[in-house]
């Protein structure tokens, strides 16, 4: 016990004496805090986070505390500037952290609001390793990636569970055990279990099988081969989940766990499911929540009566899955509509509304590039809402204006999201207040109608030294609107935001008195965030993305509107409630 306490206060220091540098933060205890490890092989994209979040909600309801973080390999700061062509949609964290759609999933299952510690990109980790050295942090040395860079990680990860009081981290390693830009992170992640000691960390491989249909049979060597590497950095995995479209046969799951020292019980069959939903009580019947608990020996931090209410809500939403009969029929009309994951959250909002109403929304993708009046009907003529969700730069604007224009005229339920909230503005405009150059100088600079304006003023009123608003803020609601009904009559609702441009000061007066109602605004500030129009059975736009604040057992009230909306239109019943008494009866 002496070696092993002189080891954790000389790793705790830094030193030119000593090889041991593994910095923490003050009144850090390890060993109290455990870590769950997620990485992937044979390729991304199989479903990392979902997995470690559904797992990270079975230990929850168990009565434990989890942070989650998200690890990434490339050099952005964070995930502002990527296009979701490549990398799916940017989530907003409420502290304005730009990062990537696996913290959504987290939020989602978790019921948690996350922060920018929940999220770290190698870009972050050498930004401060660059800061701390020229601040003379490391006292001369050399600067290494062993053991700076890697201190720098296990770094972050302390610093969240001293931040959280977790009992347990869960860390995922974006990408795949393969690439270059992860080895580090491997690396750290070794090194943190070492210095933590026995019993305070599990390592999961999440891995591939083949199944190729020429074949006819499952094929576990490309899966077998991954694990090695993995192997050959040093970490023994201590759970193999194996995602496939079908059940992975024990065969295949006999070979992996001779091939890896994975006990067999500890190699599980993940096959495709068909909604993240019903996943947490796949891991549950396969054992893996207690199977976890034993090896990070924290058996006796389960609470079993907190697991058995929790466990009953959620099966309450999942029932409600199958259950759910009447199909409605939502666009999405945007440009990314290639790359469904460009709109991950709009789709789980549609699909937590849709559950708590008894609906199947059904999605319909229209690419908005060649839309015009002419043709709007042909894509839009059978739907029961659409949604235009945000988006930046100049392509397909005008067909986004297209199909606002005809849910307006044609009484089709709308919701707009940031972009969608200023075509609105910019199609109300011109069509109702007889403004026909009206436009936002974000997609034609120089219109003489600008409706929509970047507007300087607000970068001294948000005080942040940037040009765009992010993150949580609050909206004031004005009293007898839909909106502020929606929300239950509160005097506030908070939102995230990502955007820079405004309604213009000047045109509101315009606007209103046509017929526009703006039933939220930023508090003290001339910033319009939520319109409507009473004279339609549902159009409402918010220049916030309230889907991102979606939950499963607490579904969005715009999104729960929008399918109410839906449900009435196509259904023509009187039975099926209006939007406002839909929220009421789900909050009641």
């Amino acid at each position: 016990m002496a070696k092993d306490s002189e080891l954790l206060t000389s790793v705790s220091k830094t030193s030119t004496d000593s090889e041991f540098f593994s910095p923490m933060p003050a009144g850090y205890k390890p060993g109290r805090t455990k870590y769950l490890f997620v990485m992937g092989t044979v390729m991304s994209g199989l479903g990392k986070g979902i997995f470690s979040s559904c797992l990270a909600k079975l230990m929850q309801d168990k009565g434990l505390k989890v942070a989650p973080i998200k690890l990434e390999g490339y050099l952005n700061i964070d995930s502002g500037t990527l296009n979701p062509f490549r990398h799916g949609e940017v989530f907003i964290l409420d502290d304005g952290m730009e990062c990537d759609m696996d913290l959504g999933t987290y939020e989602r299952m978790l019921d948690q609001n996350l922060s920018r510690a929940n999220f770290c990109t190698s870009g972050q980790i050498f930004n401060d390793v660059l800061n701390k050295e020229r601040h003379g942090d490391y006292l001369g040395r050399d600067v290494q990636m062993i053991p700076h860079v890697t201190g720098e990680v296990k770094l972050r990860l302390r610093n969240l569970a001293m931040k959280t009081n977790a009992d347990v981290v869960f860390v995922e390693i974006g990408g795949t055990v393969g690439d270059l830009e992860n080895a580090y992170f491997i690396e750290a992640m070794r090194e943190l279990a070492y210095e933590e000691g026995q019993n305070s960390s599990c390592f999961v491989a999440l891995t591939y099988i083949l199944e190729p249909q020429t074949l006819g049979e499952q094929k576990s060597k490309a899966a077998q081969l991954g694990i090695k590497q993995l192997m050959q950095f040093g970490v023994q995995p201590d759970i193999i989940a194996c995602r496939c479209a079908s059940p992975v046969t024990d065969t295949v799951r006999q070979k992996i766990s001779v091939y890896s020292n994975v006990p067999f019980e500890r190699v599980i069959s993940l096959p495709d499911s068909a909604s993240i939903y019903t996943i947490p009580a796949m891991l549950r019947d396969r054992g893996l929540d207690f199977e976890v608990a034993r090896l990070l020996k924290i058996e006796e931090r389960l609470n079993l009566r907190h697991e058995r209410k929790a466990w009953a809500q959620w099966c309450d939403f999942t029932d409600k899955i199958e259950a759910a009969q009447k199909p409605v029929t939502i666009a999405i009309t945007g440009k990314y509509t290639s790359v469904r994951d460009s709109y991950a959250s709009i789709l789980n909002a549609l699909e937590h509304a849709g559950i708590a109403l008894g609906a199947k929304v059904n999605v319909k993708w229209v690419e908005t590039t060649s839309i015009t009046d002419a043709n709007v009907s042909e894509p839009l003529g059978d739907v029961d809402g659409v949604i235009v969700p945000g988006g930046f730069g100049t392509r397909g604007t005008e067909g986004k204006i297209c199909c606002i224009k005809f849910a307006r005229e044609d009484h089709i339920p709308y919701l707009g999201i940031c972009f969608g909230f200023q075509m609105a503005v910019i199609e109300f405009a011109r069509s109702v207040c007889g403004l026909k150059g009206a436009n936002s100088t974000e997609v034609e600079p120089n219109c003489p109608e600008p409706v929509i304006d970047y507007l300087p003023e607000q970068l001294k009123i948000e005080g942040l030294g940037g040009n765009m608003r992010l993150g949580g803020h609050d909206i004031e609601l004005k009293p007898d609107t839909l909106a502020w009904r929606l929300f239950l009559e509160a005097r506030t609702a908070r939102m995230r935001f990502r955007h820079r441009y405004e309604v213009a000061p000047r045109y509101i007066e315009l606007l209103e008195k046509a017929g526009l109602v703006f039933s939220g605004k930023a508090p003290n500030q001339p910033i319009m965030q939520i319109l409507e129009l009473p004279s339609h059975p549902y159009f409402i736009g918010t220049q916030a993305h309230p889907c991102l604040t979606s939950r499963p057992l607490r579904p969005q009230p715009m999104f729960v509107g929008l399918v109410a909306a839906a449900l009435k239109k196509r259904y023509l019943q009187n039975d099926f409630p209006d939007p406002v008494s839909a929220v009421q009866k789900l909050c009641s």
